[in-house]
């Protein structure tokens, strides 16, 4: 389980502690902000690096699992080969798992998940309750608020339930937030109110009480009004022992513009009690990318994974995407893209060798 890996992180601490007993310690970074890459970046796989410092780094894919011929084989091997846990980007989604009220459509999610237990991989549900991406019968009916409340039971009970045991995590509530702290207005806040998300953690810690429960937005990764309102909610939910077990810091950034804050913010999450994971991490690129900026992408991903490195409270790195082909970048940013760790011909990138580098 992710927990096991927190006596290994204490382990690499002692182990740069005293270079005698394990080394000589990490290659320092040069002026551009990562050592050169080795010769050989792929002899050691990134998930067994991670490992090594006590972290799972993950992936999340679902368009491009389903490539045919050699593009299919690479992108799975190469899935496998570097990464330890997979999140579903979009089939765990509602609209994708239950497309009718009482139909669910387990067979995309289910291939994911049964590819991950093969491969060693742990898997993160995503998600349960949004306000987007919810299916067309659930959002155009007319229901009462003890029939929302059914819903919203429902839904949580048999997607949970489905893959009991087998997830060691689940994005319970995704985004409740506006960016100015407040609550976000839709489909379950307007008719339930804030009381939608102590229902949705209690529901799913029925559901599977072995699996870890998250609070997941964005723009919460630095400490600022959004992140103080997400800071807030948490400590009213842990005060009524709702089983809040983590917080996801989404992490969806623009180049250059990882917040130093980061690390503080981290820091306070864990301080009670909290799991963190950065749960969907990409550096998008205005385009043309160049020398400069995917240097500057390298550098931002190096600080994010070493924020994570300081807390063994923080167990997991997920990149949203693997190749800069299946990023959602491009559709919703138009003139940004190139986010990942791949481009895609699966060529790692400047961000690669800068992770490879500080966990090596």
């Amino acid at each position: 389980m992710i927990h096991g890996l927190r006596a290994q992180r204490l382990l690499g601490a002692l182990c740069l502690a005293i270079a005698t007993a394990c080394g000589s310690g990490p290659t320092e970074p040069d002026d551009t902000g990562f050592s050169p890459p080795p010769s050989n970046p792929d002899t050691i796989p990134l998930r067994q690096l991670a490992q090594q410092r006590g972290i799972r780094i993950g992936s999340a894919v679902d368009a491009g699992f389903r490539y045919t011929g050699s593009q299919g084989t690479l992108f799975r091997a190469k899935l496998a080969r570097e990464f330890s846990m997979l999140t579903p980007e979009n089939d765990m989604k509602h609209a994708s798992i239950h497309p009718a009220r009482d139909t669910y459509r387990f067979g995309p999610a289910d291939s994911l998940v049964t590819f991950a237990e093969a491969n060693g991989m742990q898997v993160r549900g995503h998600t349960l309750v949004w306000h987007q991406q919810l299916a067309s019968w659930l959002t155009n009916g007319t229901w009462t608020t003890a029939e929302t409340r059914t819903l919203l039971d429902d839904h949580i009970r048999t997607v949970v339930e489905h893959y009991k045991g087998r997830l060691v995590a689940w994005d319970v509530v995704n985004e409740p937030f506006n960016d100015n702290g407040g609550m976000r207005s839709g489909f379950w806040f307007d008719r339930l109110g804030e009381a939608y998300i102590e229902q949705a953690f209690r529901a799913a810690n029925v559901a599977d009480p072995q699996a870890k429960l998250f609070l997941v937005d964005y723009n919460i990764e630095g400490i600022n009004a959004k992140s103080d309102s997400a800071y807030a909610l948490v400590s009213r939910l842990l005060a009524r022992g709702v089983p809040v077990h983590g917080i996801a810091l989404q992490g969806h950034f623009q180049v250059g513009t990882v917040p130093p804050t980061l690390a503080a913010n981290i820091a306070r999450f864990a301080a009670l009690g909290l799991r963190i994971h950065i749960a969907e991490l990409d550096v998008r690129i205005q385009l043309p990318s160049t020398t400069a900026t995917l240097q500057q992408q390298a550098n931002d991903y190096r600080d994010v994974f070493a924020a994570c490195l300081t807390t063994t409270a923080c167990e997991a790195v997920v990149a949203w995407g693997l190749t800069d082909r299946e990023s959602w970048v491009p559709s919703t940013f138009p003139g940004w893209g190139e986010p990942m760790l791949f481009t895609g011909s699966f060529d790692p990138k400047p961000a690669f060798f800068a992770i490879y580098q500080l966990l090596k």
